[in-house]
């Protein structure tokens, strides 16, 4: 017994719609579209030196966007009211690492954020802890 055969369908005759191009302040229907141009903008002349930032440190802000702030920097102390790491900040405002890394050390110099290293936990609970545990598991 042969398998069935698949027919291609093909699309009813339709005048097809001409794209629209996308307004100055839309995205295109693609999503957002971070050019090198535009990352330019964003960061400026590297010619400052870069602080030493990992994807997992965390980022605190200590007050509020000031006037003169680009709007990805007011965009960064507005969400660093929590502490939130270098990654999670490069996901949620859709820009590389290195441009997010630039912005920050802009914040670090004027001490509108704090850099700080994850907290590690240790490799090995503390002996005590588990025979707390331990003790009372067998209480139960």
């Amino acid at each position: 017994m042969t398998p069935p055969q698949r027919r291609r369908r093909f699309p009813k005759a339709s005048p097809e719609p001409t794209p629209q191009p996308p307004q100055e302040n839309q995205d295109p229907p693609e999503g957002p579209k971070k050019n090198p141009e535009r990352l330019y903008v964003i960061t400026g002349p590297d010619g400052a030196e870069r602080s030493e930032l990992d994807l997992v440190t965390l980022i605190v802000a200590h007050a509020d966007p000031p006037p003169s702030a680009t709007p990805e920097q007011a965009a960064l102390l507005r969400l660093c009211t929590a502490p939130l790491s270098v990654a999670e900040l490069s996901a949620y405002l859709s820009l590389p690492f290195s441009v997010v890394t630039v912005l920050l050390t802009e914040l670090l110099t004027a001490e509108l954020v704090t850099a700080r290293a994850p907290v590690i936990r240790q490799a090995l609970a503390d002996r005590s802890l588990l025979e707390a545990v331990m003790h009372g598991l067998q209480r139960l």
